[in-house]
Formats: C-alpha cells, structure tokens, sequence
C-alpha cells in the first residue's frame, strides 16, 4: 500500500526551526497497531493521520509510543497539506478530533487554529519538583493533563535541564514550564514528555491551550505573543476568546512524498 506523506516545519517561517510533523493521506483508518508503527518509523513528535469524511476531514495524532487527544503543530502541518496541496481554492478546513471539531483558516499570518480552552486548576506541587527541574519555582496548577509551573523569570525557562527520567514518573502527560516574557514576548515556555516519547516537544499548540488563559488572566489580556524556547524554537500568536482559544502560526513544508507497506 502507498499512501501520500509530508513532513512540515510547523509554528516557524524557516526550515529547521519550529516543530517538524508528519502528515499522512488515508483513505480510511487501518488498526491502531499499524498506526502506532507509521508514528514509530516517522520518528517525530507527532504524525498526524488524515481521512477525508463528508466535506470534512478526520484526524488522529500519534508520537513514536503512544495516540494523543489533541495536537496543534501537526494539525496546523494537516491543514497547510489540505489549503496548499490539496485543496487550495479552500479557506478553511474542519477536522473532526477527539477533541470535538477543529477549525483551521487561512490568515495573513499563515493559519489560524480554533482549540477548545484547558481551565487550570490550582494543586498541591509533586514532590521534590524543585529538584526535578533544577530550578525553583512561583506557582503550579493542573490543565487536566499536566503541570503546569510557573517559573520566575524567562530565563530560567530558557536555561532548563530537568531531571527527563523523573518527570517520565510523575502522573502527567508531561510538564509545561513558562514564565513572563523578555523582549517581544508576553510569554515564554517549554513542554516535556518523556512518558509520551517526546523528551522534549520544540513547540507545542496544546500547551498553549492552557498558557493563553494562565496568562491572560495574569496580564490582563486576551492577545498573547508567546515563544516557546525550545532548541528549535518557534512562535504562536494566541487570543482568547471566551472558551476557545485561536492559536495562530505559519508552515513551512521540508519534505513530499509516499510511504509504502
């Protein structure tokens, strides 16, 4: 069987840079082994899964170990496959998720996402936290997936070495650490995964889900320039809007092809 396969620099107007995903066309959804397996062999944070389904499309993200319920960087490369490659006299496009519809548009800062919002909630630090990330900290609350930690400056975000084989044990899917902005940005921050097989993700949309609100609330604004401080880095133009959250960003595509099994 071949199947059409790209990968994509996502939340970055540069190659190399920003988040690299895989995006691949199905005509329907095989077993979840084989799917894991495709997410294995392509090595990235994320692969992406796409199936065409009325006007619509349905998606599924995988990393190399384990299906996620939401993905920004890989969603965005999927919807600059269907507006650029596929489809381009579109708009728009709707994905069809377990995290219930998602809208992608066309914007002048590339595409813009519409994400449901994740609420945090204040909760009791893990223990040693400290010590698992080699740094102090000023707040911890729960997204409903992760920690998220608040640090006291951004650069201390940007000079993180925690503790991977730790926070691989801690009951999250991963930890989220950020800080108010330097320079440009309103805020900055990492996100580590290591349960997931993602050590460390160079930009995450779904953190972002939680960042917008966190930090809107703090600074007293809905409209956020946000950088996550990765190696590869990238940037994400976040706005919030009531229960939803419209998370902006470009692609950049690196590599077109077909894989076969």
């Amino acid at each position: 069987m071949q199947v059409r396969l790209f990968q994509i620099d996502a939340f970055t107007t540069e190659r190399f840079s920003g988040n690299p995903a895989a995006v691949m066309l199905l005509e329907s959804y095989p077993g979840d082994h084989l799917l894991q397996a495709l997410a294995a062999e392509n090595n990235l944070a994320e692969t992406a899964f796409i199936v065409p389904e009325d006007a619509d499309f349905r998606i599924r993200w995988f990393t190399p170990t384990v299906e996620v319920p939401l993905c920004g960087h890989a969603t965005l490369a999927s919807a600059a496959v269907i507006l650029e490659r596929l489809e381009p006299t579109r708009n728009f496009v709707i994905f069809r998720s377990a995290s219930g519809p998602l809208t992608v548009s066309r914007s002048e800062l590339g595409y813009v996402m519409d994400f449901p919002v994740r609420p945090c909630s204040a909760i009791k630090p893990p223990k040693d936290l400290a010590a698992v990330l080699g740094s102090p900290f000023e707040e911890v609350v729960w997204d409903g997936f992760n920690f998220l930690v608040c640090l006291p400056c951004a650069a201390a975000v940007r000079n993180l070495s925690p503790d991977l084989s730790a926070i691989a044990r801690m009951p999250a899917a991963g930890i989220i650490v950020t800080a108010a902005g330097d320079g440009e940005y309103d805020c900055v921050s990492r996100y580590f995964a290591p349960a997931k097989g993602i050590p460390e993700d160079p930009v995450t949309g779904g953190a972002h889900c939680a960042l917008t609100p966190f930090w809107a609330a703090r600074l007293g604004k809905n409209e956020l320039l946000a950088f996550q401080a990765s190696a590869r880095g990238g940037t994400l133009r976040c706005t919030l809007r009531g229960d939803r959250v419209e998370i902006a960003g470009s692609c950049v595509f690196y590599l077109e092809g077909k894989a076969e099994w």
